[in-house]
């Protein structure tokens, strides 16, 4: 995939698609780990592997077929994200990564589920502990 570069008004002009998006993963998530903890019960402990063995009883065998739908559309809901230009940095709270560009230099622009717009960023080397508020002076830089 190529490297898109985006400025703040683009990743901005995502923002509300990708709330409805990642919200949607998020949800998909916790639903893949409760009936994750379902089979778990059933079988005693939680499988590491979803394995398909027409041996299992009616019930797991549904479970196990639901798990892997459920997996499926949630990789899928990833993809979808990845090819707006996104990087996923962290499913388990929606965070997301842009390239951009702050005075010639490739940095992250960097939205969390739950944000309203992209106001942070951070140095490519740096993670999401580090991620600086974008202000006036910045803001004036990744604008178009």
């Amino acid at each position: 995939m190529e490297m898109r570069v985006f400025t703040l008004e683009a990743v901005n002009a995502l923002v509300p698609r990708l709330s409805n998006v990642v919200g949607r993963q998020l949800h998909r998530r916790a639903g893949i780990e409760e009936l994750l903890m379902q089979l778990g019960q059933k079988l005693g402990d939680i499988p590491e592997r979803i394995i398909l063995d027409p041996a299992d009883p009616s019930d797991v065998r549904a479970m196990k077929r639901d798990l892997v739908e459920k997996i499926e559309r949630y990789r899928a809901g990833w993809r979808d994200v990845e090819d707006m230009g996104a990087v996923l940095k962290d499913a388990r709270i929606g965070l997301l990564d842009f390239y951009g560009e702050v005075d010639g230099k490739l940095v992250w622009l960097c939205w969390k589920y739950g944000e309203s717009e992209c106001a942070f960023y951070h140095a490519l080397e740096e993670g999401f502990s580090a991620r600086k508020p974008i202000g006036a002076s910045v803001k004036q830089r990744l604008l178009n």
